[in-house]
């Protein structure tokens, strides 16, 4: 097991998951030292506010460091002598000089069982592919994304009912919390971690416009799980999706149920089956 003690450095952009981590930390009985975000530029939009790192989201005794570019970051690193480096929800590819300060080293969380999904929105893709669980993987971090040897895996399941972020990620840091422990101890002891099989990655890019219009002709579920994915997409991307066109208006879908809610909702017939529209704007 990893010594009592440990310093951490945590890396995140995502305020709950730094409120998560520092009280997971202290429970193991380690020190949390500073939590690591970035700053937004001004033109980029923001998300909710229960969701943005600011200091007035980190619990008190923790340092709130948000730089405005990663090459800072090794040297804020180095002020605090870390012995580990935690990352989970960071959009910066960390400069592996910035990588190599802890003593023990630097691990990421990522949803998704890799090498699958690799890259930024492992989420979407799990949906898009039909996923009934969603994979999760911490691993050691290198220069690039997603590709460090495997520390701990697990898993957590996928309901029909999810449809936000805020569904999912409740389960998953809880889950990624519960391995904690088997990933300090293997950093402690200089595991290398299992590497990862490159021959069996994917890519969790942004979708194109190939994916962004409902075929009434396709499945009940596969229209679901399109609405799902490009709701956990963000917005990021710039492209209007999901949208169909119903009773003569183009509508671009928010949140959709594959059961009657039971309220009035529009309802979507595909071809095996009615789709319920539970949220929608114009497209």
């Amino acid at each position: 097991m990893a010594r009592v003690g440990l310093r951490v450095v945590v890396i995140t952009m995502v305020a709950p998951i730094a409120q998560g981590m520092v009280a997971a930390l202290r429970g193991l009985g380690h020190e949390p030292v500073a939590v690591i975000g970035a700053r937004r530029p001004s033109d980029q939009s923001r998300p909710p506010a229960e969701i943005e790192l600011t200091d007035a989201q980190v619990p008190p005794g923790v340092d709130v460091l948000l730089p405005n570019e990663k090459s800072r970051l090794e040297g804020l690193m180095r002020v605090y002598e870390p012995d580990v480096a935690l990352c989970y929800g960071y959009g910066w590819k960390i400069p592996i000089e910035a990588l190599e300060v802890p003593r023990y080293g630097s691990a990421n969380h990522h949803p998704a069982r890799l090498p699958r999904f690799r890259g930024p929105i492992p989420f979407s893709w799990a949906f898009r592919a039909g996923d009934t669980e969603l994979g999760l993987t911490w691993h050691r971090m290198d220069a690039e994304f997603d590709t460090g040897n495997i520390l701990a895996r697990s898993s957590v399941p996928l309901y029909d009912t999810d449809t936000t972020i805020m569904d999912i990620a409740p389960r998953v840091a809880e889950a990624a919390f519960a391995m904690l422990p088997e990933v300090l101890a293997k950093l402690v002891a200089g595991d290398p971690g299992e590497p990862q099989d490159d021959s069996q990655a994917s890519y969790a890019g942004p979708f194109g416009e190939d994916y962004a219009a409902i075929d009434l002709g396709g499945t009940a579920r596969a229209a679901h799980n399109q609405v799902r994915a490009w709701n956990l997409t963000f917005g990021m991307y710039g492209i209007v999706a999901p949208v169909v066109d119903l009773d003569g208006e183009r509508l671009r879908l928010v949140r959709t149920s594959l059961t009657d809610p039971g309220n009035g909702a529009r309802r979507l017939d595909c071809a095996d089956a009615p789709l319920w529209i539970l949220e929608s704007e114009p497209a």
